[in-house]
C-alpha cells in the first residue's frame, strides 16, 4: 500500500511511482504540518521542514502562539486565530462569531477510493489506489473534519477533499469550505493559468509568481469561458521536458477559487475550491458537507509530466463506461449549415451526402422544439415542433438510421425562455429576487434546477423526447451565466447554498440521463466551452471546445485545454469557410488537420461544398479511423506552439506500445525563411526504427528524436500535414 503512518516520527507518508508526500503531526495540541511533496524521498523524518525553530516554544508555551500559527505550513487551514493566509475553512456561529482552528482525533487508511455522493470524482479500485482518512476537529465549535486524500498506485496525483461535520447541538454556517491546500516555500516559481473569454477559451498565461495573491476565480455559476478550475507553480526554468511542476485541478463545475499568496516570507501557499463570495452553507446538527475532488500533480519532468499524468487519470478514472475506450463516432451537426433554417428534407439532404462520404452520426442542433424559429421563445418547452418536422423526432432518425447513420440531438434543459409555455405555467421556475425584474441573457433565463419539482419537470420532457426515438448521442447546452441567485425555496438563511446547489441539480440531472440511456453518448457544452471542466467529464467523454470553430484560433484554444485534458475530451469540428466567428479563409484539407486529434466532426452545410472538399471528407474520416486511437489513447506531446512563435504548430501523439507516432504540423504564416523548421519529436523509443509515411526514410527513435524531422518551407498559409511513424 502507498500510504503509511510513521509512529516515530508521528508522520503521514503518500508515496506515487514518482512524488512523495508527507503529512506531520506537529508539537501539542496537534496540528496538522505539511512536510514535503516533491520528488519522491525515502525520507519520513523530515520535520525540520515544518520549520519550526525560529518559533522557539512550543505552541503552548509560546508567548507569541500568533506568529506560531501564521507560518506553519499547514494541511488544512482555519481562520481567525492567527493564520492569516487563505482559509480552507471559515465558519460563523449562531452568534456571528468567527473562528475555528483544526487539530488531529485519529486516521484510517483504507484500500481503494470512496465514492464523493452527489459530486463527480475520479475512481480507482483496491488495486490502484488507497486512501488516507484523517479525522480532525474544533473542539470549541464541536466541528468534525474528515480529510481525505487518495494516492494512485501507477500515476503521480494525489486526489483531496474534506467533508465537515456539524457534531454539535446548534447549527453553524461555513462561509468557505475548500477542497486543498498546498504550503512550500517558493523557489522561483512562475503560475500557470488558463484564461478566456467566450470564442477564446483556455489560454495558456505563464507569469513569475509575486508577492501577494494571484490566480484564476469564477463567480458565474459556471467554471466559464474567462477561468479554468486549475493551476500550476512552476520552477521559472520548467519546460516541457525539464523541472518541477506542481499542479491543481478541481473537480467541479460552479464558481471556483484556484490561488496562489506568497507571503512577505516568501512562505507560498496555493489554494483550490468552491470560490467563498456567495457562499454560506448552513449545517445543522448532524448535517455534513462534502466539498469537491482537488486533484493534486507533481511533475519532475516538466509541464509534459504534468500533462500525462493528467491525461492518463482522466481517461482511466474519471471518464466512465461506456465510452471511456471506446472509439468516438464522426458526425455532422447542421447549426452552422441552417441555424434555425430548417425542415425535415433539409437535413436529410444533409444526411444523405453524409452518409455518401462516411460520415456516422447526424446531429440535430438548436430549433426542433416549440415554436423556436428565432432564439426568443420556447426554452422549457421540450416537445417536437411537428410543422417543422412532420411525424416528429422517429420520423426523422428512422430515415437517418436507414441511411446507416445515428442521430443525436441538441438540448439545453437548464434555460426558459420568458415566451414560453413553461413560463407562463410556472414563473417561480426560474431564478430571481423578487422584486426585481430578472436579468435576460440571449433572451433566456436560468432555471432553478437546485429545486426537485423543475427537475422532474424538465427531465420528464427530455425523457419523452429521447424516448420517442433512436437518439444515440445528446449535446447539452448551458448558454448563460447565472444572475439573480435567489430561490423560492430556501429560507433566507440558506440562499447562500443555491449557487452550489444548482451545480448539485445539474450533476443529478445528467446521472439520471446516463442511467436511463445508458448507451448515450452525452456531450456537454457551455456556450462553447464555458464548462469544459472535470466535473462535466465525469458525465460526458467529450466536451464542446469552443463555439470558435476556426482552424487558427483552434490551434492555441486546443493547445491550452490539452494542456490538462486527454484529447478524447475535445470536440473538434470542420467548420463552413469563411469562418462564422471571424470570417477567416482557411483550406479545407488544414481544417480537418486541426480537428483531427479531437472528437471529429463537421459543422457546416454539407450539400455546399465544393466536389473537391467532398473528395477530401472519406481521406479525413480514414484517417480519424486509424490515427484517433493514437490521440486518444496515447501520449501527447507539444512540440512546437503557434501562440509562442506566431508561425507554426506542431503536436504528436505516441501509443503506448510505442509502435507508432501521428505528428499533426500546421504552418500558419507564409514567411519569407531561408531554412526550413527543423523539429526534433519525443516520446519514441530510442532502439526502435520508424519508417516516415512523408518520406519512406527509416531512422531510429533516437535519431528521429535527437536529430530531429525537417519540415520544408511551405508556401500559403494555413498549410499543413499528417506524418506517421510506424514500427519496423
Amino acid at each position: 500500500m502507498s500510504i503509511s503512518f510513521h509512529q516515530e516520527e508521528r508522520a503521514f507518508r503518500l508515496d506515487t511511482p514518482g512524488s512523495t508526500y508527507l503529512i506531520a503531526l506537529a508539537d501539542q495540541p496537534g496540528f496538522l504540518g505539511h512536510m514535503y511533496y516533491g520528488r519522491r524521498i525515502p525520507d519520513t523524518a523530515m520535520r525540520h521542514l515544518l520549520r519550526l525553530d525560529p518559533a522557539g516554544p512550543p505552541f503552548q508555551d509560546n508567548g507569541d502562539q500568533l506568529n506560531f500559527l501564521g507560518d506553519l505550513p499547514t494541511e488544512y487551514p482555519g481562520c481567525g486565530l492567527g493564520d492569516y493566509r487563505e482559509s480552507c475553512l471559515r465558519v460563523e456561529t449562531e452568534e456571528g462569531f468567527r473562528a475555528c482552528n483544526l487539530t488531529y482525533r485519529s486516521h484510517a487508511i483504507h484500500a481503494g477510493k470512496p465514492a464523493l455522493p452527489g459530486l463527480p470524482a475520479t475512481r480507482g479500485g483496491q488495486e490502484d489506489c488507497s486512501t488516507l482518512e484523517l479525522i480532525c476537529a474544533d473542539e470549541a465549535l464541536e466541528l468534525e473534519v474528515h480529510l481525505y486524500y487518495t494516492a494512485y498506485e501507477e500515476l503521480d496525483a494525489i486526489c483531496r477533499s474534506a467533508r465537515i461535520v456539524n457534531r454539535g447541538s446548534r447549527p453553524v454556517k461555513l462561509t468557505a469550505a475548500l477542497s486543498a491546500c498546498l504550503d512550500m516555500d517558493n523557489r522561483d516559481f512562475d503560475l500557470i493559468t488558463l484564461h478566456g473569454s467566450w470564442a477564446y477559451e483556455r489560454m495558456i498565461q505563464r507569469r513569475r509568481l509575486g508577492w501577494g495573491t494571484q490566480g484564476v476565480c469564477s463567480q458565474r455559476g459556471i467554471s466559464s469561458h474567462s477561468g479554468q478550475p486549475f493551476l500550476a507553480l512552476a520552477e521559472h526554468d520548467a519546460n516541457q521536458e525539464h523541472g518541477q511542476v506542481y499542479a491543481m485541478n478541481l473537480v467541479y463545475s460552479g464558481n471556483f477559487l484556484a490561488q496562489a499568496e506568497m507571503t512577505q516570507q516568501e512562505y507560498l501557499r496555493a489554494v483550490i475550491g468552491i470560490h467563498p463570495e456567495g457562499f454560506g452553507w448552513k449545517l445543522d446538527p448532524g448535517g455534513s458537507f462534502q466539498t469537491p475532488e482537488a486533484v493534486l500533480v507533481y511533475s519532475g519532468h516538466g509541464l509534459e509530466g504534468m500533462t500525462h499524468t493528467f491525461h492518463d487519470l482522466y481517461r482511466n478514472h474519471l471518464i466512465r463506461e461506456p465510452w471511456r475506450n471506446r472509439p468516438r463516432p464522426s458526425l455532422v451537426n447542421n447549426w452552422e449549415a441552417t441555424y434555425f433554417d430548417f425542415d425535415t428534407e433539409k437535413l436529410l439532404d444533409i444526411a444523405r451526402t453524409a452518409a455518401g462520404r462516411g460520415i456516422e452520426m447526424l446531429v440535430l442542433d438548436d430549433g426542433w422544439f416549440g415554436c423556436r424559429d428565432t432564439d426568443d421563445n420556447s426554452l422549457g418547452d421540450w416537445f417536437v415542433n411537428e410543422k417543422k418536422l412532420p411525424g416528429g423526432l422517429k420520423y426523422l432518425a428512422d430515415q437517418i438510421n436507414a441511411l446507416g447513420m445515428k442521430f443525436g440531438l441538441w438540448v439545453e434543459p437548464e434555460m426558459v425562455s420568458p415566451n414560453s409555455d413553461l413560463y407562463r405555467a410556472h414563473p417561480d421556475y426560474a431564478l430571481q429576487i423578487p422584486g426585481r425584474k430578472p436579468m435576460e441573457a440571449r433572451h433566456q433565463l436560468v432555471l432553478d434546477i437546485s429545486r426537485p419539482e423543475v427537475r422532474d419537470c424538465v427531465y420528464a420532457q427530455l425523457k419523452a423526447a429521447l424516448s420517442s426515438a433512436n437518439i444515440e448521442y445528446v449535446k447539452w447546452d448551458m448558454n448563460r451565466s447565472l444572475t439573480d441567485v435567489a430561490s423560492f425555496c430556501l429560507e433566507a438563511d440558506r440562499q447562500g447554498e443555491l449557487f452550489h446547489r444548482y451545480v448539485l441539480g445539474v450533476y443529478e440531472l445528467q446521472e439520471r440521463l446516463l442511467a436511463d440511456f445508458p448507451g448515450l453518448l452525452l456531450e456537454n457544452c457551455c456556450s462553447g466551452g464555458g464548462r469544459f471542466d472535470p466535473g462535466m467529464l465525469y458525465y460526458s467523454p467529450q466536451i464542446w471546445t469552443s463555439d470558435n470553430t476556426d482552424a487558427v484560433d483552434r490551434l492555441r484554444i486546443q493547445e491550452g485545454t490539452a494542456l490538462i485534458y486527454p484529447l478524447s475530451s475535445m470536440g473538434a469540428h470542420v467548420a463552413a469557410c469563411p469562418s462564422h466567428t471571424n470570417g477567416r479563409v482557411t483550406p479545407f484539407a488544414t481544417r480537418g488537420l486541426v480537428s483531427l486529434p479531437g472528437c471529429f466532426g463537421y459543422e457546416l452545410d454539407l450539400t455546399k461544398l465544393t466536389e473537391e472538399e467532398l473528395d477530401m471528407i472519406p481521406g479525413q474520416l480514414e484517417n480519424y479511423r486509424k490515427y484517433g486511437p493514437v490521440f486518444h489513447g496515447g501520449d501527447y506531446y507539444r512540440l512546437a506552439s503557434y501562440g509562442e512563435n506566431g508561425e507554426y504548430d506542431a503536436l504528436m501523439s505516441v501509443s503506448k506500445d510505442k509502435r507508432t507516432a501521428v505528428l499533426d504540423y500546421v504552418h500558419v504564416m507564409s514567411r519569407q525563411r531561408r531554412r526550413s523548421v527543423l523539429l526534433p519529436l519525443r516520446g519514441l523509443d530510442e532502439e526502435t526504427l520508424y519508417r516516415s509515411s512523408e518520406t519512406g526514410e527509416v531512422r531510429s527513435g533516437a535519431g528521429w528524436m535527437y536529430g530531429g524531422m525537417v519540415m520544408p518551407c511551405m508556401t500559403g498559409d494555413s498549410t499543413g500535414k499528417l506524418i506517421v511513424l510506424e514500427a519496423v
